[in-house]
């Protein structure tokens, strides 16, 4: 009996295993085996990965700019009294308010929105998605007082609910256990690659300001929603289901599907039942990955919000501000690649994860530690937080997916984990960074996250030990030529 230390399985020369508990049966369901090479796999992974996920990357890069711009909006242009907040007429609180709106449509919506996509198809759900979420943003820059921006909002949050979570369901129709991570990393990276475009993009019409009588905060609005809108056309015919309907033909489908014949989802696979529904509810190892979820949504929604806030803390003024929230979304971009590389690399995601989530809280510490007019070093720290924030959630999303087999399950699973954490896990994020508190550094804020990535940290070493234990009974309990499939680490 040999073990892959990478991909963390059993292997038993010479016999096969029965794999029926774990393989789904469908009407087009592929049920052999093909003998393929390294060199084969590798060119059917790179055909995937050239369309797939670019496109992803490219939808959620749109979702998060349309999400986060209000941070953009809130003090675009505040030095001339024509910014979102002052021309609403809308208090610090108010403003909170209308930012926490927003993770209440998204928590609600999340778990239908990933049903929806498994019955719908993906390429039509998450266009439909990408078109409403796009023409709401638009509606964002009609907005005139506090009930209307509260209003639309929530129509924000409860289209773009399902984005995120349908994507990483997505990707498991297509990727193994081991593969995922990093490819979750590349459409994540996509999100602090819009938080850096976002403050670039702010700098630039916030020259607009006045333009056809229109304020640059509604410009931001107008011109930052209609890409989504547009390129919705686009997703809805060229975006590919599942591999047995895709562009793969001949060995190379043959291929794609003999991967996956073990760990992948089905998109030949029926619609959740209610018995898959109570396994996943009831199972209780996955309220750990919940949990960790939780806590690392909070420093992930004040960063998203807030950042404009927290550079502008820094003695950078107005449209500098904007142009300064660019480098710490950059550096994260690149660590999130990597860390996520390496975690599906060595089957490590706990340690990666724990790792990172304590590189990012000492960033917070150091940051809420050091005097509020040590503008330079708090900025370095800053960035620091950032790359550790959200370098870490990669592989948060790597591991649930990996330990989670039947198609129902990981779409059910994944909704409820984003659920907790960008729904419930965002809510506190909105509250922690006080505008009274801008010239003493926003202690409550870097404090406050400093001891959720705390949480993140000790958490993912914790369900670690659990998954060890596991996995010592199931190689204890097996019978003699079994196949065992353990759980990724």
């Amino acid at each position: 009996m040999a073990v892959d230390s990478r991909r963390n399985d059993v292997v038993v020369p010479d016999e096969k295993a029965d794999l029926s508990g774990e393989l789904e049966s469908g009407p087009h369901e592929y049920t052999g085996t093909t003998t393929y090479t390294p060199a084969e796999e590798r060119a059917v992974l790179w055909k995937q990965d050239r369309i797939i996920i670019p496109m992803a990357a490219g939808i959620y890069f749109l979702c998060y700019l349309d999400r986060s711009n209000i941070g953009n909006a809130k003090i675009l242009n505040s030095s001339t009294k024509n910014d979102m907040q002052t021309e609403t007429h809308t208090t610090a609180y108010q403003f909170n308010i209308a930012l926490m709106i927003f993770l209440i449509g998204y928590f609600l919506f999340e778990v239908p929105s990933n049903i929806l996509l498994k019955k719908l198809r993906p390429s039509r759900w998450l266009a439909f998605l990408m078109f409403s979420w796009g023409a709401i943003t638009i509606g964002l820059g009609g907005v005139t007082n506090y009930a209307s921006m509260v209003g639309v909002r929530f129509l924000l949050g409860a289209a773009e609910a399902g984005l995120f979570p349908g994507l990483v369901y997505y990707l498991t129709f297509w990727y193994k256990a081991d593969e995922r991570s990093v490819r979750v990393a590349f459409i994540l990276a996509s999100a602090t690659l819009a938080g850096a475009f976002g403050g670039a993009i702010a700098y630039g019409i916030g020259h607009m300001n006045g333009a056809s009588g229109l304020s640059a905060w509604r410009w931001l609005f107008i011109i930052e929603g209609a890409p989504s809108c547009a390129s919705a056309v686009f997703v809805w015919f060229v975006l590919p289901d599942y591999p047995e309907e895709s562009f793969l033909k001949g060995r190379d489908l043959e291929i794609a599907l003999s991967r996956l014949r073990v760990e992948g989802s089905k998109g030949s696979s029926s619609s959740m039942t209610w018995q898959e529904a109570k396994s996943t509810l009831t199972d209780w190892r996955l309220y750990g990955h919940y949990l960790i979820y939780f806590g690392v949504g909070v420093p992930f929604s004040s960063l998203s919000l807030f950042t404009p806030s927290i550079t502008a803390g820094l003695n950078y003024k107005d449209l500098q501000a904007q142009l300064m929230t660019v480098p710490p979304y950059a550096v994260a971009y690149v660590t999130q690649i990597i860390v996520s590389y390496s975690a599906d690399r060595f089957n490590a995601r706990a340690f990666h994860t724990a790792l990172f989530a304590l590189i990012g809280a000492i960033g917070f510490m150091a940051s809420a530690a050091l005097p509020p007019d040590a503008y330079l070093q708090r900025y370095g720290c800053l960035i620091l937080a950032a790359a550790g924030a959200f370098a870490c959630i990669p592989p948060m999303l790597g591991w649930l997916t990996s330990n989670v087999y039947s198609t129902a399950s990981v779409g059910l699973a994944v909704a409820l984990n984003v659920s907790f954490g960008a729904g419930l896990g965002q809510m506190p994020g909105i509250w922690i960074y006080k505008a009274d508190e801008a010239k003493a550094g926003f202690p409550t804020g870097h404090w406050t996250n400093a001891g959720m990535l705390l949480f993140v940290s000790v958490g993912s070493l914790l369900l670690r030990v659990v998954y060890g234990y596991k996995n010592r009974r199931l190689l204890r309990d097996a019978q003699p030529g079994q196949e065992v499939r353990l759980f990724k680490l």
